[in-house]
């Protein structure tokens, strides 16, 4: 056995800053800036939050502490600011995407890094490299899960995955050692948890298990740091992670190139708020209605070819063809492909047209199924064919990737212009001295300085 758990453990123990190469550390920025625009502009529009907050009242976990909620005017207790950030920041769905491992790494490693930065007065150099360390455990472990079996199960990886990306982060800010961190990863494998039953009925689970998996990890780092004795061996054990949670675990995935090959540079970011598999055949429809001056009304069919991990989230006839909420929006092929070829484009403020008459009759016109052209040699499963019948003939383009991936990465201005766009409703003029600030984090002795920046 090649002792995975520690392996890891002894990586993030060991991660210095100037280690990281500086375009890992520049992506980690931009990563963090765009998360954190989902996060501030939920905290007032996504229609989960309220519902949050009104349970930390009631269960009185709502006191003030040192840690930032982005986009709230208050203070919280760390692990209750991890919480609401996961989930406010997943509640958008649009927030960044691992290809290879089909999750979502900001959503629980950044809210982990913050809460527990500000707690321990940490530098931004030293809450940047607790993020790479999260990035970095978080992605490996969803790529050894293997996503197609993860899927299958019916786990969610971001939530799994995503609590020992969480206590990564949190541990290295805590200054945990290699012994302490596979303690924490203990902990966190009995905690690593999130379905996908909440697909059935459009459900806020989603949101919420992705904000328990920061707060969880957040934890988990706590308990070891207190000298709680974890499990070992969480990773590859005979009843670890690996086991559990997938039928064709590759481990040789969750180690490989540790160190040397990063992960984060292979992460990449949202153009639309939904389910990544849904994006290639976004940007293909536009494209098509662009070249071929196509209008809805000229269309008689759409197929949307795409690999079966798409078909699962996305492409159900019988409960996405007209979703009646965001979440069943955001996880719908017919909804997200109609919204496209009407207009030619599709943003956050598009969810008011769900239950429009012309979109839903639009989403009859599509079709959604398995490409095989999508399963095979191939690295991830993002891909998309569209198939466009006119009355005039029939249009057809294959991409490969959708936009925002690492070989189309959007420029700094561009992933600036995102940012500015979802945060200034809530931040109005203080949206641009906060993103200052988190690109230049390593600037700041104590990051209790930048984040400031960002409550409203």
């Amino acid at each position: 056995m090649a002792q995975e758990t520690a392996t890891l453990a002894g990586y993030v123990a060991e991660l210095k800053y100037d280690d990281i190469p500086p375009e890992v550390l520049d992506r980690a920025k931009v990563l963090t800036l765009d998360f954190l625009g989902s996060a501030i502009r939920a905290r007032r529009e996504a229609e989960s939050t309220p519902s949050v907050v009104n349970m930390l009242a009631a269960l009185k976990l709502d006191s003030a502490g040192e840690a930032t909620v982005f986009g709230d005017s208050r203070t919280w207790t760390p692990a209750v600011a991890a919480l609401l950030n996961g989930t406010m920041g997943h509640s958008l769905d649009f927030d960044d995407t691992h290809a290879d491992s089909s999750l979502h790494p900001s959503a629980p490693v950044v809210p982990a890094a913050f809460a527990v930065g500000e707690m321990v007065g940490a530098s931004g150099r030293e809450v940047l490299t607790a993020i790479v360390a999260g990035y970095e455990v978080c992605c490996r472990l969803g790529n050894a899960l293997d996503p197609t079996s993860h899927y299958a199960r019916g786990f969610h990886p971001t939530a799994t995955a995503g609590t020992y990306g969480a206590a990564a982060a949190a541990g290295k800010l805590f200054g945990l050692s290699e012994q302490q961190l596979i303690y924490a990863f203990g902990v966190s494998g009995s905690q690593a948890a999130g379905s996908l039953q909440f697909l059935v009925n459009g459900a806020w689970n989603k949101r919420y298990q992705v904000g328990a998996s920061a707060m969880n990890g957040v934890i988990a780092a706590t308990l070891a740091k207190n000298d709680f004795i974890g499990a070992v061996e969480s990773v590859e054990g005979k009843h670890g992670l690996l086991v559990g949670y997938t039928d064709t675990p590759h481990r040789d995935k969750a180690v490989a190139g540790l160190g040397t090959t990063y992960e984060t540079m292979k992460i990449g970011v949202k153009p639309y708020p939904s389910c990544r598999y849904t994006h290639a055949a976004i940007d293909a429809i536009i494209a098509l209605r662009r070249e071929h001056n196509l209008t809805p009304d000229q269309v008689r069919r759409v197929e949307v070819g795409l690999h079966r991990n798409g078909i699962t989230l996305t492409g159900d006839a019988a409960t996405k063809r007209h979703p009646t909420s965001i979440v069943g929006g955001q996880f719908s092929m017919f909804f997200t492909g109609a919204l496209a070829l009407e207009q030619g484009r599709f943003g956050w403020d598009d969810y008011t047209k769900l239950g429009d008459a012309a979109i839903n009759a639009l989403a009859d016109k599509f079709d959604v199924v398995q490409d095989d052209r999508l399963e095979t040699g191939r690295s991830h499963p993002f891909g998309a064919r569209v198939t466009i019948t006119t009355e005039d003939g029939v249009h057809e383009r294959l991409h490969d990737d959708p936009s925002g991936e690492p070989t189309s990465f959007p420029s700094a201005q561009a992933m600036s212009d995102k940012f500015i766009t979802l945060a200034r409703p809530v931040l109005s003029s203080r949206a641009q001295s906060f993103a200052d600030a988190i690109l230049s984090l390593e600037r700041f002795d104590h990051v209790a300085q930048a984040t400031a920046l960002g409550r409203a």
